[in-house]
């Protein structure tokens, strides 16, 4: 067997209580590698069409990649993957830390975990064996206290835990999977699924490290990533501030989301920004395992009402903006008491600050009252409404918070009376914190992500616009010219087309995007030499690239065959509308140029241009005519 990996799949069926072992073909584990791929492949094989995602049928997999726990910056990611609570659709969500490694040297590349169990329950995976353990006694706490009791029964202080936490059991359908308290599977309800399986969490440790095909070369690869992040410049400059880095660079070019999506300059950025979080509340820098870049920051507030803790991180960019610049609130206090909150009771920051700016907005509309809002004053610019209705959310207390538990698509159907314009989703999922009117190509991004709107489908437009040394870095994929972060042509389209099949394949190979090219340090060339150093496989970019190309159209067929199309393939409304202020005032999305830009993608992703059905020579290109069979009836217009 190829080096690298374990060979071996946990089988877990909740409602039995059996657990067995699985060992796939080496062909299996090269065209899928892990992660999505490999999640998407059992889903399409064993999930029906039409089941309730927060139903027993669910199948939820935890998958790290052939290259998980390799002792190289970067490459630690795994995936969490069920049909989405939120969505209905193809739902997957990536975490780094430290649990995608210890699954691997607990000995099993990934759990496929079925039915549920009759009480609440959680998973023990250690030396090669596993068994269901009662979680009466973490049942109902927050992640923290629940997590050092599972390591203080278990008798082991390095054992890892992804866990869902009290939002999941109450089944919040954007709850998360969190590991360290810290390292979020975040978007699409992962964390609703394993509580509704009655799954608290998945604990893990392993003392036994991998074998790899050649060791020296690996040793050469991990130092020269090593020197690279202490030489490329974002890199560098993730290091110094991490993803807060955002807050100052968007706003200044107009496009940090501000009081819902309304305009893209706020006021307040300078306070919420991750200069400001390094000279007043930042900690320590942190990083996931064996990760040079150290990119994660802990915050810790020691007075006030919004006292914090360091032991739940700090605010990624997406946080800061969702609970701060989104909401119209700049206390950054505030919004790490909110983070924190999130890592505690297990929610999506990103999903929860949507839901929030949903309900103040229809507050500021009249569709709200303080009789809905325990008397608060529920507008933009409120921290102590916010920081409540994360609580009630995560409580799902009676009236406002059960009914932004749901998702801001099913609220809006429910409010009615025109809340439908200020609820931003695609496909049931909430937007993440980038304006597409200044960067179209993640308009594109979010309108065809199979788990509704994502900000990391693709590399985002802007490095690429100029000539420069970053856009050299995207030369072996053949994209030598710069395109305008608002033009929505053909060469537009094209570069969407082979930067998504890049971040496709890093989720199937769990690489974090921040240690990676095209825009990190480690070079699209050495993607394949790093493959081949760990398995013994003679693999090529191209090989690679394929399997990105499989996992986005495995995901597309199973969105298929649940009955999502081209209408769904679309932008809130309020995007293509015209921005308020700033650099680009008056700039919206062209339905039209859209419209043209999404045909062009079905053609060259040789779809048919309507509806965005995989052919039946793509498939088999992809070698997936055994998917053919799923969707041949939506080709015949049925």
């Amino acid at each position: 067997m190829p080096k690298g990996y374990n060979g071996k799949i946990l089988r877990v069926d909740l409602t039995s209580g059996e657990i067995k072992v699985e060992e796939p073909s080496e062909v299996i584990y090269r065209t899928y590698m892990g992660g999505g791929g490999l999640a998407s492949y059992y889903l399409l094989r064993e999930l029906p069409p039409g089941i309730d995602p927060l139903g027993p049928e669910n199948i939820l997999i935890f998958a790290s990649s052939v290259i998980t726990g390799a002792p190289v910056s970067g490459m630690v990611r795994y995936t969490v993957a069920a049909k989405s609570p939120l969505t209905g659709g193809y739902g997957e969500a990536e975490a780094g830390g430290f649990f995608g490694p210890e699954l691997k040297f607990a000995g099993f590349d990934a759990v496929i975990i079925n039915g549920k169990a009759p009480k609440p329950s959680y998973l023990w995976i250690h030396g090669g064996e596993a068994e269901i353990r009662s979680a009466a006694e973490i049942w109902g706490l927050e992640t923290g206290p629940a997590q050092e009791k599972i390591r203080q029964e278990l008798g082991d202080a390095r054992i890892r835990v992804a866990q869902a936490g009290p939002a999941g059991e109450k089944l919040v359908r954007f709850a998360c999977v969190i590991n360290e308290l810290k390292h979020a599977n975040g978007r699409t309800g992962m964390g609703a699924v394993m509580g509704s399986k009655n799954l608290r969490a998945i604990a893990a440790r392993g003392k036994e490290r991998l074998e790899f095909h050649d060791p020296e070369k690996m040793k050469e690869l991990a130092k020269l990533q090593a020197e690279l992040i202490s030489q490329w410049g974002p890199n560098k400059v993730m290091r110094k501030l991490g993803t807060p880095n955002l807050v100052m660079a968007l706003n200044t070019q107009g496009i940090l989301p501000t009081r819902n999506f309304y305009t893209g300059v706020f006021a307040g950025a300078e306070k919420i920004s991750g200069e400001r979080m390094a000279e007043t509340i930042l900690k320590s820098e942190e990083g996931c395992y064996a990760c040079g870049v150290r990119c994660k920051r802990a915050v810790e507030v020691s007075e006030g009402p919004y006292a914090t803790s360091s032991e739940y991180g700090g605010p990624e960019y997406e946080t800061l903006s969702s609970l701060g610049s989104l909401l119209c609130i700049d206390d950054l206090a505030a919004i790490s008491k909110g983070n924190e909150l999130c890592n505690r009771y297990g929610l999506d920051t990103i999903s929860v600050g949507v839901a929030i700016g949903f309900a103040m907005e229809c507050f500021e509309k009249g569709l709200f009252t303080k009789a809905d809002t325990e008397g608060i004053e529920f507008r933009m610019g409120n921290a102590e409404a916010m920081v409540k209705g994360i609580e009630w959310i995560a409580k799902r207390k009676k009236g406002i918070g059960d009914l932004m538990a749901e998702g801001v698509k099913i609220a809006a159907a429910r409010v009615g009376k025109g809340a439908e314009k200020y609820a931003l989703h695609i496909k049931g999922q909430e937007l993440p914190m980038h304006d597409p009117r200044g960067k179209t190509g993640q308009g594109l991004s979010f309108a065809l992500s199979p788990t509704g709107a994502d900000h990391i489908e693709a590399p985002h437009d802007t490095p690429f616009a100029t000539a420069g040394a970053m856009l050299g870095r995207i030369a072996p994929l053949g994209l030598l010219e710069p395109v305008p972060t608002r033009d929505l042509g053909p060469q537009k389209v094209r570069n969407y087309v082979y930067l998504h099949f890049v971040w496709s394949l890093f989720n199937s190979l769990g690489i974090c995007n921040f240690t990676a090219g095209p825009v990190w340090a480690f070079p699209i060339n050495k993607w394949a030499e790093l493959v081949g150093a760990v398995t013994g496989w003679d693999t090529s970019l191209w090989e690679l690239l394929k399997v990105g190309e499989r996992t986005v159209t495995m995901a597309r067929v199973f969105n298929l065959r649940e009955g999502f199309g081209r209408k769904d393939d679309t932008l809130p409304d309020r995007l293509f509308e015209p921005l308020e202020g700033g650099p680009l005032h008056g700039k919206g999305i062209d339905r039209k140029e859209f419209d043209d830009a999404l045909t062009m993608y079905y053609e060259a992703m040789g779809w048919d241009s309507q509806e965005g059905i995989p052919t039946k020579g793509k498939l088999a290109e992809l070698n997936l005519a055994w998917l053919d069979e799923m969707i041949k009836d939506k080709r015949r217009g049925k």
